[in-house]
């Protein structure tokens, strides 16, 4: 499988690359700086681009089987910048996904995302839900619309809290309102986010993430 990963630079991003690799598949790392990620592989292929440039996005996506979409901002000012930040960017993906038959797409998102905020911590929805991170969980909720609209095989991963910890793969994943581990290494959320591209179990569903 040819998969496209975006915002593949750091983070669960990174992480999902090399699962992919990992599991044999052909990847892009589409990023801003790709040159920040240091892995290197016969079957990896860096990209420039920019996620909120439709013309960029649209040039990345053809030929590949499946994309991911980690690309989150680096500083809450962001999401001030531009209060679209994930939606303005997943609407591009897949307008070209759309243009080019390709049908899979899994996205990171977050626990506390539309009706999974019932399963925050009060004090945690309220301080970051409602106040800190509120602009980018709209947004998130914006993304989720998207991609119900889509026509897509979408899959929506919601971790809770991300640590640095390694893959254990043996997490906890539920597509039910139902309480998972507050916490997951972001290795085990980017192999989720690649094992969605192979496997049609979660096609159409948001999945809460915990490990």
């Amino acid at each position: 499988m040819k998969i496209l990963v975006i915002g593949a630079s750091q983070g669960t991003g990174a992480l999902a690359v090399k699962a992919a690799l990992d599991k044999g598949h052909e990847v892009t790392a589409f990023a801003r700086s790709p040159e920040k990620l240091t892995l290197e592989h016969a079957n990896l292929k860096k990209l420039k681009g920019d996620f909120h440039q439709s013309a960029s996005v649209s040039a990345a996506v053809e030929g590949h089987d499946a994309v991911i979409i980690t690309a989150s901002a680096t500083r809450l000012s962001a999401f001030k910048d531009n209060p679209h930040y994930f939606s303005q960017g997943t609407g591009y993906v897949i307008d070209a996904m759309k243009k080019y038959g390709v049908k899979r797409l899994s996205v990171l998102s977050a626990l506390g995302t539309g009706e999974s905020r019932a399963l925050l911590n009060p004090i945690v929805r309220l301080l970051l839900v409602n106040f800190i991170l509120k602009l980018a969980f709209v947004d998130h909720e914006r993304q989720e619309e998207q991609l119900r609209q889509s026509g897509l095989e979408w899959i929506v991963a919601r971790p809770g809290r991300l640590t640095n910890g390694p893959a254990k793969h043996a997490y906890v994943k539920k597509t039910a309102i139902e309480s998972v581990p507050s916490a997951i290494s972001r290795a085990d959320v980017a192999d989720f986010l690649v094992t969605a591209c192979e496997i049609p179990d979660w096609n159409g569903r948001a999945v809460q993430l915990g490990g």
